[in-house]
């Protein structure tokens, strides 16, 4: 039995499993089969669908629904209002619930207010989705994407500030000091 933290108002259902040091908060509601990692803190008003699976130290704010298909790894931040989808077409009337797209979330990867993520399409690791895009491609490890439909406007680093490439291809950043390696259109840390 792990060691976590509901409000009274939350709803857990049986069958799903929350890590140690994990808190939930008001009118939240976790489905059965869903996966929580150590140190996730879920805000209020949060559904978390069955067969989601977050990582550690997961920050999911205010009003954010994470349906079925959705992997998030350690250290995401999804704020608040942002949302999921987990079938390109829906229809009431119409049952595509055996047409889920998975969507995977990479380690440190923030996702801004308001922002839609389409189903299928995966988020590289420590990308930055700015608040109110619509994410309607992949987005590479480092990116930085804004606007509806987002596009992409640069990279970051791992603290979240932009990096700025020299000409031989290395930035800098500013907050922590390390240094990153553009090769291809590809970044990553050296």
């Amino acid at each position: 039995m792990s060691d976590f933290f509901a409000h009274e108002t939350a709803v857990i259902d049986d069958g799903c499993q929350i890590g140690n040091g994990t808190k939930i908060w008001h009118f939240s509601h976790l489905m059965p089969g869903c996966i929580l990692g150590e140190h996730c803190n879920i805000g209020q008003n949060v559904v978390i669908s069955p067969k989601v699976v977050l990582g550690k130290n997961v920050k999911v704010q205010n009003n954010v629904s994470i349906y079925e298909g959705v992997i998030c790894d350690d250290d995401v931040f999804l704020g608040p209002s942002m949302v999921f989808t987990n079938v390109i077409n829906p229809r009431s009337a119409v049952n595509r619930k055996n047409e889920y797209l998975k969507t995977h979330v990479g380690k440190g990867a923030s996702i801004g207010a308001n922002a839609t993520i389409v189903c299928g399409h995966n988020i590289g690791q420590f990308a930055f989705i700015g608040a109110g895009a619509v994410v309607t491609k992949e987005v590479p490890d480092y990116a930085l994407v804004v606007g509806n439909p987002a596009k992409q406007l640069g990279w970051m680093s791992e603290y979240g500030q932009r990096l700025e490439f020299n000409e031989e291809g290395v930035a800098v950043c500013t907050e922590s000091g390390e240094k990153y390696k553009i090769d291809n259109n590809k970044v990553s840390k050296i």
